[in-house]
């Protein structure tokens, strides 16, 4: 994976800072037990200038998940809006990542953490495709992975939470030992769960299908967002529990996300997903996306936010 390219500045707990200050102790809460949550948002380079894309929904699902830990956030939903747009503008960004966290911080050692601060930072610097440039065109290869996913009432899948993450880490490294560029998960009932960082699509006879919530899936914001792309051209969507052979007899397989986008699926365990080639509904779907910030799809759901204006070099 790509080292960050570093900006030179960061939003941290409510000022923006060099970045190389933005700095925590060592015996942080969130380094001892993983209590953060964060969200992953793209701001692209569109037609019209740099826009957010569903920055509203990504700032929600932070607190949401938030919520779920009974984490309270010490800044409200729109100071964290207006710093995603200030760590754009200040770094003189076009086409960048930003990674909101918030996160438990140095106070005490336990594991309840009473004790403990809440802070938050927000980062912003390009990142290109998260599974290689020439995913888009030529799919990845990808394995079943031998690690489940957690069950619901163990860890909460709903939530965008760091120690989540420990799971996906073991996923996508098996993967990757193996010579595949990603893993795929099982939920602890033998269905398809996701991806390391992606939910995870079938298509078979011009149905696409989907794994529901209840198979200990994060609810994507990308998958929301192929799934409305998909219905607005009279796709059949399903979301449905799946076993593992749904895969190996697809017409089609892509995986969606904010780091990975929209990318297809060529190959499963070995097996080649029909031709091993990008389908023509993934296409479909991937110039539909990505249309979105060329002006070729209409953004009819405002899902796009522009960045206030700054003046850019």
């Amino acid at each position: 994976m790509a080292t960050i390219e570093q900006p030179e500045y960061i939003w941290h707990n409510g000022a923006i800072i060099p970045w190389m200050d933005a700095k925590v102790h060592v015996l942080s809460h969130a380094i001892h037990y993983g209590s953060s949550v964060f969200e992953g948002i793209r701001c692209y380079k569109t037609h019209q200038g740099p826009a957010f894309f569903r920055l509203d929904e990504h700032i929600e699902r932070l607190y949401q998940s938030a919520k779920i830990y009974r984490m309270r956030i010490p800044f409200t939903f729109e100071e964290l809006v207006k710093a995603c747009h200030q760590v754009i503008t200040e770094n003189n960004l076009r086409n960048a990542y930003l990674r909101p966290i918030a996160f438990f911080g140095y106070g005490g050692i336990g594991v309840q953490p009473k004790s403990n601060p809440v802070f938050v930072s927000i980062a912003a610097f390009p990142w290109g495709a998260y599974l290689g440039e020439d995913s888009f065109n030529n799919g990845v290869d990808t394995a079943i992975s031998s690690w489940n996913r957690v069950a619901s009432n163990t860890i909460p899948t709903a939530a965008k939470a760091g120690g989540n993450y420990l799971s996906s880490q073991l996923v996508i490294e098996e993967a990757t030992r193996h010579g595949y560029h990603e893993g795929i998960a099982l939920d602890t009932n033998g269905y398809i769960s996701e991806g390391s960082g992606e939910n995870i699509f079938v298509v078979r006879n011009g149905v696409i299908y989907t794994p529901p919530f209840t198979a200990s899936i994060l609810p994507g914001i990308t998958r929301d967002t192929v799934m409305t792309l998909a219905r607005e051209r009279q796709l059949t969507v399903v979301e449905q529990n799946m076993t593992r052979e749904a895969l190996y007899l697809a017409d089609e397989a892509f995986m969606t996300g904010t780091a990975a986008e929209l990318v297809p699926i060529r190959s499963i365990d070995g097996l080649s997903i029909d031709n091993g080639k990008r389908g023509p509904i993934t296409q479909q779907l991937q110039e539909d996306f990505f249309g979105l910030f060329n002006g070729k799809t209409k953004d009819q759901w405002g899902w796009l936010t522009p960045v206030e204006e700054k003046a850019y070099a």
